[in-house]
């Protein structure tokens, strides 16, 4: 087989499935937490109150949430490290977006939340991939 027809591959062997996997981790983690997190971190760090709490927990609760959501789980997906369980906090946190936040909006208002949404049931399903820190971990 080709090397160009291997990297194209689509089975599990697929050095194209791996780099897309890890294009896929990045990208959704940087716009995440560049777009999002970095304000919510700098807020919860600065003490700033008002922050929103769509689950009837508490300001501070629900910011220190988002924070992780938004922030410190992107982090890890991004290299790869403990992949799956982090994608938890961050698709819990676009159910809410989608569905609490901005559930009576429009799609159109709702719909940077729905792919964010999918994007992290995709990595959730798929795993990181060889690019990552989990399969360099699994390997030793």
């Amino acid at each position: 087989m080709s090397a160009l027809r291997r990297f194209f591959d689509p089975g599990r062997d697929g050095a194209g499935r791996d780099l897309g996997l890890l294009l896929l981790r990045v990208g959704l983690a940087f716009g995440l937490v560049y777009g999002h997190g970095w304000g919510k971190l700098t807020g919860l760090i600065g003490g700033g109150g008002g922050f929103p709490d769509p689950l009837g927990i508490g300001s501070g609760p629900s910011h220190l949430l988002a924070v992780l959501a938004e922030f410190v789980t992107p982090l890890a997906i991004a290299v790869g490290f403990m992949t799956r369980l982090a994608t938890v906090p961050t698709i819990i946190l676009f159910l809410v977006a989608f569905f609490v936040v901005h559930g009576g909006d429009a799609f159109l208002d709702r719909e940077k939340a729905f792919l964010y949404l999918i994007g992290y049931l995709v990595v959730l399903l798929t795993g990181p991939g060889r690019m990552s820190l989990d399969h360099k971990l699994r390997r030793k």
